[in-house]
């Protein structure tokens, strides 16, 4: 509150200083060689999509994970561009590797990576499928996969910083390389309108965050400690981890053996709100036909999150953890 408190008494709210230093701050976490600071995720898809495709020699085609936010459907269409849905793995919300390659035979110009609840993807998948990878990392941000920081195996990279990410400036997006072949495109895209940049205002808030960043993510991984041990005395499953992938515990997710009504209907009982994972996917809102992505589908029917973030309270932590121990 006091950043943003202090941006405001500065009476100057457009990209300013503010925003430099939020750029600064993240380089510095996060290890990019460059960075724009948008004012959306939108705008960040866009740019990214823009930059892959032009040198893709006329390749249209773009493959994206069924459990994609939806807007990302949208930006595709709008440049002209053709979706190819990736079905997941069964026990992780990634794409699946083994669709994935065979959708290379399409010849797309690019594949798109959302993190979806904090999973990362392997680094060397991304690195050896031939061709650019935009990375979304909203979600995942602070994890590792070996000693590869989320969101730096692709070409270009969107850190959002929306209402539901891990990091959130009430909106907006850090478009950001670390691949010095791909720097000198993002430099040339520097000179946007201001309507175009995150406000200080935004920035100040993301800003403090960062900063923060450490100490909340063991906090969340305090109360996801809890969770796992009340998780154990259910039927309901938890996703697996791969071989050399940490999580950020940037949600607590559980893939119901039962109906989602009835362990919603259970949780307002107690006064708990949950939630399901993927209604505002492009499986999870019925844009993919369910026989495309059959794996999708299913965990977007069946896969709900619990409050997990670092204000919660010691107490409210345990109420949800003796919730989660006894769901029907």
């Amino acid at each position: 509150m006091d950043a943003v408190l202090t941006a405001m008494v500065e009476d100057r709210l457009g990209p300013g200083e503010h925003t430099r230093f939020l750029i600064h701050t993240a380089r510095e976490q996060l290890g990019f060689d460059y960075c724009l600071a948008l004012r959306s995720p939108v705008f960040a898809l866009t740019l990214a999509l823009r930059a892959v495709c032009a040198g893709a020699n006329d390749r249209k085609n773009v493959v994206l994970s069924a459990l994609s936010p939806l807007y990302y459907e949208q930006v595709i269409q709008q440049l002209g561009l053709t979706p190819l849905y990736c079905d997941t793995d069964s026990d992780q919300p990634l794409v699946s590797s083994g669709r994935l390659q065979s959708l290379l035979e399409f010849k797309p110009a690019c594949v798109i990576v959302h993190h979806a609840l904090g999973y990362q993807l392997d680094p060397e998948l991304a690195g050896s499928l031939g061709i650019p990878v935009i990375e979304d990392c909203s979600p995942s941000v602070g994890g590792l996969w070996a000693e590869t920081k989320a969101g730096c195996s692709g070409a270009f990279t969107i850190l959002g910083l929306e209402e539901r990410d891990l990091i959130t400036a009430g909106g907006g997006a850090l478009l950001f390389t670390g691949k010095r072949e791909y720097s000198s495109q993002l430099r040339s895209l520097g000179e946007l309108p201001p309507e175009y940049l995150l406000p200080d205002l935004n920035a100040a808030m993301a800003a403090v965050q960062f900063h923060e960043m450490g100490k909340n993510l063991e906090k969340r991984r305090e109360i996801a400690d809890a969770y796992i041990r009340a998780s154990l005395q259910t039927r309901h499953k938890r996703f697996a981890l791969r071989e050399g992938q940490s999580y950020n515990n940037y949600a607590f997710s559980l893939v119901l053996e039962s109906g989602v009504k009835d362990v919603k209907a259970y949780a307002k009982k107690k006064d708990i709100a949950v939630e399901e994972a993927f209604e505002g996917t492009l499986a999870g809102s019925g844009v993919i036909p369910a026989a495309q992505c059959p794996l999708a589908t299913s965990l977007a029917l069946r896969t709900v999150v619990f409050p997990l973030y670092p204000r919660l309270g010691a107490s409210a932590a345990e109420k949800v953890a003796k919730l989660i121990g006894t769901l029907p």
